[in-house]
């Protein structure tokens, strides 16, 4: 007898194979996630994703601690001096400077590769996983299907979740693999779809994994790279990088908060 994820993952191909492309139906609440499932492995067929990807996507659950934490995002509303006390960053500037210091000749590559200075790249350590001291408590492949299929927001995790099918299937992630709540994985916690589309190699060993501290930092250095980043150009909120630090968080005080740490850092 077959186990059951492989027997679930044969019916989800099955009946995604023989249903017509339609959207996958958003919903609510856990009960449409099993029966959402099948309708979204032909979009992800349909998008390359690979065999692996959806043994990952017939296993993935419903992640009720995810939903949770989508609807009650309370630290983005405090005022900028709020929000940098309670994300410790007075912490992260000060141990900023010493990894600045300790490894100073890793950072001095990264901005000679992609002109992003040691301060900014430090920053969004600091801030997204304490130096990757926590880099989540919830499956990945579970926690970006479910944004997908809640009706919140399902058009923008869906090119996430078929990210993450993808790294799946291309073996930087497993259907087990942790992250943050919304999906995020690795050092800098990047969303799976930028992940796919932005990582590099930054150690030499020939792959991407953003659980190694080289390869999620040199892939945050790509990622600023590619949305524009002016190496050598100033970068705090009014200067031509500032906008550019807005498209890694869509909050304010987070983007004022790398701006101000950073600067502090590479001071």
């Amino acid at each position: 007898m077959r186990p059951f994820h492989e027997f679930a993952t044969a019916c989800l191909v099955a009946i995604a194979a023989a249903s017509p492309l339609v959207a996958a139906e958003c919903g609510n609440d856990a009960a449409g996630f099993n029966a959402w499932k099948p309708a979204f492995a032909a979009e992800a067929v349909a998008a390359g994703v690979g065999q692996k990807g959806l043994d990952a996507l017939a296993s993935a659950k419903y992640a009720s601690s995810t939903i949770s934490a989508d609807r009650n995002q309370k630290s983005f509303k405090y005022s900028l001096s709020k929000f940098m006390q309670v994300r410790g960053a007075e912490t992260i500037v000060a141990q900023g400077r010493k990894r600045k210091a300790r490894d100073a000749q890793f950072y001095k590559s990264i901005e000679a590769r992609f002109g992003v200075p040691a301060g900014v790249i430090i920053a969004i350590h600091g801030m997204e996983t304490a130096f990757g001291g926590f880099m989540g408590d919830t499956s990945v492949v579970s926690a970006i299907t479910t944004l997908t299929y809640d009706c919140r927001r399902s058009d923008f995790f869906a090119p996430h979740a078929i990210g993450a099918l993808k790294l799946v299937d291309a073996g930087a992630i497993t259907g087990t693999t942790k992250g943050a709540k919304h999906g995020e994985l690795g050092h800098t916690q990047f969303l799976p779809g930028n992940a796919l589309r932005f990582g590099v190699d930054g150690n030499g060993d020939g792959r991407v994994d953003f659980y190694n501290q080289s390869d999620a930092l040199a892939s945050t250095a790509n990622f600023l790279r590619q949305k524009g980043w002016q190496p050598g150009v100033g970068y705090q909120e009014g200067q031509a990088n500032f906008n550019v630090i807005k498209q890694w968080n869509a909050a304010g005080v987070y983007q004022k908060a790398i701006a101000l740490m950073a600067a502090r850092i590479d001071g």
